[in-house]
């Protein structure tokens, strides 16, 4: 009777102990998932990151094409010569002859006193009339309007001076981003970095690595993706912005993981779980 109660007592002894290895294997499968995957790292956060080979190499210049203009870009011409008032009338308003007059007065203005190209293809010039645009460089556009003026309006003499300018540089930007919207900046050019620091950076879940750009092109419109977190990227074709295009940042898988997005709140984690394996250790030991 005696050996009996041994050798049951010895069986849940076993069992017990076999239930606290696999505990104890799940509680240690668990920590090192959460140690592995839980906590965004330092590369998934830095940009431009160089290789060991690539330490005192040189970034090689992009060619940046011409941005031929496409439906709903909006432009700016500002037309000038020796004596002010003969191409007043060609002018959309007399702040436009200071040169740099939709800057100042902002977006609103930009969007009323430019000239929107129309599903046509075509902009309206004062006194010009219709010009059509579609598919032609800036650097175009300038030439067939000086042309249109020299050749119906104005002579050599008076000196005319066109500038055609885009109304400034338009692109959304969503997602892991700390100001999601739609910004215009007046600049000649805009790299994807600065898009970023203006937007108010990428946040710490947002994946640097996998930038995705939407771009419009004549024939429709085309994904990219871009890893900022290489300075290779400064040689892509893509590190350029060119007019309305839409930048999202795809958040990381900590994200929706819940583990934690630094080194704290991945403890916090830990302790949660290690607390309840030792409740279930508990249980289980009664």
């Amino acid at each position: 009777m005696q050996s009996n109660f041994v050798f049951v007592n010895e069986n849940l002894y076993l069992l017990n102990k076999l239930k606290i290895m696999r505990l104890k294997s799940l509680v240690l499968f668990l920590f090192s998932a959460l140690l592995l995957t839980s906590c965004v790292s330092r590369k998934q956060l830095v940009y431009l990151q160089k290789s060991d080979s690539e330490t005192n190499a040189a970034i090689k210049p992009i060619p940046i094409p011409d941005y031929r203009l496409q439906t709903n870009d909006i432009i700016s011409i500002t037309i000038k010569a020796l004596d002010p008032e003969l191409v007043s009338v060609f002018n959309v308003s007399s702040a436009q002859n200071s040169g740099n007059a939709t800057q100042n007065r902002g977006d609103l203005a930009a969007y009323y006193d430019g000239f929107t190209v129309n599903a046509q293809g075509n902009i309206r010039v004062p006194i010009i009339g219709e010009i059509n645009v579609i598919g032609k460089t800036l650097n175009e556009v300038r030439l067939q309007v000086e042309s249109e003026l020299l050749e119906k309006y104005f002579n050599k003499a008076a000196n005319i001076f066109v500038n055609v300018k885009m109304a400034g540089m338009r692109f959304t930007i969503n997602g892991e981003i700390g100001s999601p919207g739609t910004i215009t900046i007046f600049q000649e050019k805009v790299s994807i970095l600065e898009a970023v620091a203006n937007s108010g950076d990428i946040t710490i879940t947002g994946d640097r690595k996998n930038v995705t750009i939407i771009r419009q092109y004549p024939y429709g419109t085309e994904m990219h993706t871009i890893d900022l977190t290489d300075i290779k990227a400064m040689e892509s074709p893509y590190y350029y912005l060119q007019p309305n295009d839409y930048i999202y940042i795809k958040p990381l898988p900590q994200k929706t993981w819940g583990t934690g997005k630094t080194g704290i709140e991945s403890l916090g984690t830990i302790i949660t779980l290690l607390s309840l394996a030792t409740t279930t250790y508990l249980l289980l030991t009664r």
